[in-house]
């Protein structure tokens, strides 16, 4: 079986971190993904959806330490259902996705000029630092380094 989700998109909203009874951190947020396809009424418009996303331990930190609201980010994991009953007797599902990597998807400079919600945040690292799991840390070292110049002179 295969159980894997791919996502691209823009936070709705800061990452809200909690923790476990067991004092586990989990962040919550949710990424509007646009579909690619326009809207039958309106073809200036793109279709787009709303994704709850899910992200424990050290991916869970490290969300809830770097990313904000508007932040271009790249999801990678699975799809989970959970089922319950409401306070009203209802039968309820949620479909959300297991963050295993969560990694910045523009360029730092856009990163750094963006609006940032409602209080100030820490500058965003090069790097993360280590002990952070997803975010495109590997723990094997930084031996990339960035492009200086117009990126229309890129060969791709």
């Amino acid at each position: 079986m295969l159980n894997k989700a791919i996502l691209m998109g823009r936070l709705t909203r800061d990452p809200e971190l909690r923790h476990t009874q067991n004092n586990t951190p989990v962040t919550t947020f949710t990424l509007a993904v646009d579909r690619g396809v326009r809207r039958s009424d309106n073809p200036n418009v793109q279709t787009t959806d709303f994704i709850d996303v899910v992200a424990w331990s050290n991916t869970a930190e490290f969300v809830s330490k770097w990313f904000h609201k508007g932040l271009l980010v790249a999801v990678v994991g699975r799809i989970q259902t959970r089922k319950w009953t409401d306070n009203e007797g209802r039968n309820r599902t949620a479909v959300e996705v297991v963050a295993d990597e969560v990694h910045f998807a523009e360029p730092k400079r856009d990163r750094d000029s963006a609006p940032r919600g409602g209080y100030d945040r820490p500058p965003l690292p090069e790097e993360p630092a280590p002990g952070y799991g997803g975010g495109g840390y590997s723990g094997f070292g930084n031996s990339f380094s960035d492009l200086t110049g117009d990126d229309d002179e890129l060969p791709f």
